[in-house]
């Protein structure tokens, strides 16, 4: 491997990684070497040429993604141990030999160590999406690393990188969004029926949102269930119908699975009928969820919410917090007198007090007395380095509603 490219900080710039964070935004760097390419290892070192760290290069605003606060060699037994580490931290809480459950995510990004990177893993195989030029990279590594730690239990691993990088970024200027484009990195096979606490469900990585289904949700879909028994129920935004079919196996009076998306009402119906069979208490609807509870909310003795990310950039932040007061206004105002609500945020730049006070927003406007019973967060196989707070992304509350 050729030497490492250095990259330089300005002075009083290093306090930032010295306390283990994982990112170096571009207005920390002194300059920028020429030559650099996105993807490119650097190591990081203070303006007293102290050694810092080590990571991908990307133009940008975060231009340093940090894998490593020790010096190393980025090579195959590097990449193995960082993903071997995922692992044990995911056998340690009971998800890689569960019989109950064999879905998961192994890789979370900086929760891990390793920014711009998501492995999840669907009952023998993984579905890689890399988010950075430096991860899409190391593909071969990564592959290789996932064979070691999984042997003969992993039978195929998907590269699904060409939506989270996107062939309209910036950052692909390098014409890496020639070569851009998912496959069978190893093995094969386009779908598979996996379990979560017992529940079954398709999951068509090829075609899917994201890497196929939600597994973020996963401890509060079992929270719905241990909530939903005679209870008349509706599933807002309810994509592969993970709520739903919660719902409705602990004993709901009737399910409700409402999304815009036929294809995601497919999955539903797919799923409904892969647990249930025919002639179950659940309907579909194909419909806007703020249409459908301008409508309807009346209804409904628990309503879940759990809208796609309304803001992915800060500029867009006003405007998503806007809409999450105004749909959980139409829930609350609606909902029947002792209803309970399970309202989520997944956008990251809505952090959890914005969102506590769009739901507050929202509660003063209906003039109903709500109580919050509980908050709600991702689950242990998405953590959060404690040197990243940025990685809590998944926000949630559950609401009682006189």
């Amino acid at each position: 491997m050729s030497e490492i490219t250095k990259i330089i900080l300005n002075s009083g710039k290093e306090q930032s990684p010295k306390r283990f964070h994982p990112w170096i935004f571009s207005g920390a760097i002194k300059k920028v070497p020429e030559n650099l390419k996105n993807g490119d290892v650097v190591e990081v070192y203070s303006s007293k040429d102290e050694y810092l760290a080590t990571g991908h290069y990307q133009k940008g605003s975060i231009m340093v993604r940090i894998f490593s606060f020790e010096k190393v060699v980025p090579n195959a037994s590097f990449w193995k141990s960082k993903i071997q580490s995922a692992f044990n931290c995911r056998q340690s809480i009971g998800l890689t030999n569960n019989e109950n459950t064999n879905v998961y995510r192994l890789v979370y990004a900086e929760g891990d160590g390793l920014p711009g990177l998501v492995i999840d893993y669907y009952n023998g195989t993984a579905v890689i999406q890399a988010h950075s030029i430096g991860m899409y990279r190391e593909r071969d590594h990564i592959v290789e690393a996932l064979k070691e730690v999984y042997g003969a239990k992993l039978k195929a691993v998907y590269d699904k990188s060409k939506e989270s990088l996107g062939s309209g970024s910036k950052v692909l200027s390098e014409n890496i969004d020639s070569e851009l484009k998912n496959g069978y990195l190893f093995g094969s096979g386009s779908e598979e029926e996996v379990l979560e606490n017992g529940h079954r469900f398709y999951i068509d990585w090829e075609e899917g949102q994201k890497t196929g289904f939600f597994i973020d949700q996963r401890e509060n879909r079992k929270l719905v269930a241990e909530y939903a028994r005679d209870k008349k129920v509706l599933d807002c935004f309810c994509y592969a119908g993970g709520f739903s079919t919660y719902a409705l196996k602990a004993g709901a009076s009737e399910v409700h699975s409402v999304d815009s998306s036929k294809t995601a009402i497919k999955l539903t119906d797919t799923n409904i009928k892969l647990n249930f069979g025919e002639g179950t208490k659940q309907t579909s609807f194909v419909e806007d969820a703020f249409d459908f509870l301008g409508k309807n909310s009346s209804e409904y003795d628990m309503m879940i919410i759990d809208p796609p990310a309304f803001a992915k950039h800060r500029d867009a932040r006003h405007q998503a917090v806007m809409g999450y007061k105004r749909l959980n206004a139409l829930a609350i105002q609606g909902i029947k007198p002792g209803g309970i609500i399970f309202t989520f945020s997944c956008s990251q730049v809505v952090d959890k007090y914005l969102f506590h006070g769009a739901i507050t927003a929202a509660a003063i406007e209906t003039g109903r007395n709500v109580r919050i019973l509980k908050y709600l967060s991702q689950p242990a196989d998405h953590p959060i380095s404690i040197y990243h707070p940025e990685g809590e992304y998944l926000k949630g509350m559950v609401l009682y509603v006189e």
